[in-house]
């Protein structure tokens, strides 16, 4: 029969050595099972665990960090934990994480590439094991010299010319698709609101709609296109009101985010403009409300639980195997129809 243990011990003050005598084994079996190693027969493994449940031990795990050099951690580093587009990828990198054994530590870096190194810093003390990085390609950059040394991914924001793995959509081709169902439409006057262009997909998304109205033969006029800063609603109705302050304002408006677009639609109510009569809009990303707001709100759809869930899993796939080759990973996008274009 084990030992009773009084219930007023506090369970910080447990130790495994407690667990072990409780449990009538040994220390070294103790951490065989709670660090779930093989070599345990089951009926051991789950006396080993009674006991653990009635003395409410808890595993120090910075004491098994420092032993292991493991801390079954994970850093997401997010340039706006505001951003309902970002919450979704999260919530794929961590259901994976924790599928294998992992917790994920959320970092605001705010985009700012000093916050980010302090972050990264955690990898180079060992306080965490890998890191998916979201933030710009820019930022990304000063990290690239280390690309080998430390086991880091990057999700949506990459470099192809540098040798981290990454996961991604084909962002060029997901804007010539939303330009071009406005021109299927009839629309020539296409505006664009644009994200910081240092951003990548900020970049591409632009180029897919130049490079689109130019295969159309459409000019592009300067005062149809303007650029932000952040990806907030106001933003995207300052962006809006100024546009169509403009003579020949456009019939359509492809925003690079559907928080952005959906101030598009603010802005348009302000003016009086019926949505899609007089101005189409799209946006991008499909977040909950792009569907739930009245019209609904047509936008490329990234697949964006997919993006968190395939950047936790190449990560998993590098620390596994430092030394392997991870490739880089194109998920699709789609244009999903709704009532606003």
């Amino acid at each position: 029969m084990p030992p009773a243990v009084p219930s007023s011990l506090p369970t910080e003050t447990v130790s495994i050595s407690a667990v072990a005598a409780h449990a009538g084994v040994s220390v070294a079996t103790v951490s065989r099972v709670m660090n779930e190693q093989a070599g345990v027969r089951a009926p051991t493994r789950d006396k080993v665990l009674a006991s653990v449940a009635a003395l409410g031990y808890r595993m120090n795990h910075l004491a098994r960090s420092l032993r292991t050099a493991e801390s079954r951690m994970l850093l997401t580093m997010v340039p706006d934990v505001g951003n309902p587009f970002y919450a979704q990828i999260v919530r794929g990198i961590d259901t994976v994480a924790r599928e294998h054994g992992y917790f994920v530590l959320l970092c605001d870096t705010g985009a700012d590439a000093g916050r980010e190194r302090s972050y990264f810093d955690l990898l180079r003390m060992h306080r965490a094991d890998g890191a998916i990085c979201l933030d710009p390609d820019t930022v990304q950059h000063a990290l690239s010299h280390e690309s080998v040394s430390l086991p880091w991914v990057a999700c949506c924001e990459f470099d192809p010319a540098v040798a981290v793995p990454y996961v991604g959509i084909d962002n060029h081709r997901a804007a010539s698709d939303a330009v071009a169902h406005l021109l299927a439409r009839g629309h020539t006057r296409i505006g664009l609101i644009n994200s910081d262009e240092r951003y990548l997909y900020a970049r591409q998304r632009q180029q897919g709609y130049l490079d689109t109205l130019a295969g159309a033969g459409l000019p592009v006029q300067p005062q149809w296109v303007h650029t932000v800063q952040s990806l907030d609603y106001e933003a995207g109705t300052a962006a809006t009101l100024q546009m169509m302050a403009q003579p020949d304002a456009p019939t359509a408006i492809f925003a690079v985010s559907d928080t952005l677009a959906i101030g598009v639609l603010s802005a348009l109510r302000q003016l009086g403009k019926r949505v899609p009569e007089d101005v189409a809009v799209i946006g991008f990303d499909d977040i909950a409300i792009a569907a739930q707001i009245a019209p609904g709100l047509t936008t490329i759809a990234q697949p964006m639980r997919e993006l968190g869930e395939t950047a936790a899993r190449l990560l998993l796939q590098r620390l596994a195997n430092p030394a392997a080759s991870v490739p880089g990973v194109l998920l699709q996008h789609r244009l999903i129809l709704r009532g606003s274009a």
